[in-house]
């Protein structure tokens, strides 16, 4: 199946962004997820290759995953603004997002369609299902694609880690049981691309990933 993923790594907390081309490459062949920066790799790219992105997925809210929202609504002014619900608040306070403790106060535009778990996305020629990933933060969601065998896990699961739950409407217990549930009983051979970091496998993190042994512990 003809997929392109193109990664960019954007932003001070140099998040990875992706541009993913299924189909023809254009118009619903076209999504940007996580655009935690529109910088100009990003923007060069997207023009050069006369992209036009259909939608803007958010793995969740936080400011260094969404700062780039606006910059591509800009220029892409029929893109669709997608997030969970329960995180779609964060997209227009800046506390709630995170920016404003930074020191670097921002806002998105708001979400145009508000996804659920297990809701069902068409790229191109490929589906993706909304994983719920809860924990990070309170709506934290990933997007899986069984066609390819690719999961966007956004800062849910990282190469040997999870992400931090330390922060407003995080909850350490909630993340490491979705990502025993909703990520690890997916194919071993699954790539997942992270927020932050080189990619993984399923099968890697389900046999080395520490947090995730934590998970099981006492449960065997």
């Amino acid at each position: 199946m003809p997929v392109k993923i193109e990664t960019f790594v954007v932003g001070p907390l140099e998040t990875n962004c992706y541009v993913l081309q299924a189909g023809n490459g254009s118009g619903d062949g076209c999504w940007i997820i996580d655009p935690g920066w529109a910088d100009r790799s990003l923007m060069d790219f997207l023009r050069d290759r006369q992209l036009s992105p259909s939608r803007v997925l958010l793995t969740h809210g936080h400011g260094d995953h969404i700062a780039g929202v606006g910059a591509i609504r800009d220029a892409y002014p029929n893109v669709r603004i997608c997030c969970a619900k329960l995180d779609s608040h964060m997209l227009i306070d800046p506390v709630a997002n995170m920016s404003a403790v930074m020191g670097v106060p921002m806002i998105s535009p708001a979400a145009d369609e508000l996804l659920s778990p297990s809701e069902v996305l068409t790229c191109g020629l490929t589906t993706w299902t909304v994983v719920d990933t809860s924990g990070h933060t309170p709506g934290g969601v990933s997007y899986y694609c069984e066609q390819v065998g690719v999961v966007f896990a956004g800062d849910a699961l990282f190469r040997g880690s999870v992400g931090r739950t330390d922060l407003p409407g995080g909850s350490f217990a909630r993340l490491i049981k979705m990502i025993a549930v909703n990520l690890m009983t997916l194919p071993d051979e699954t790539r997942v691309l992270s927020g932050h970091g080189e990619p993984t496998t399923i099968g890697h993190e389900r046999l080395t990933n520490p947090f995730h042994k934590e998970y099981w512990k006492g449960r065997l």
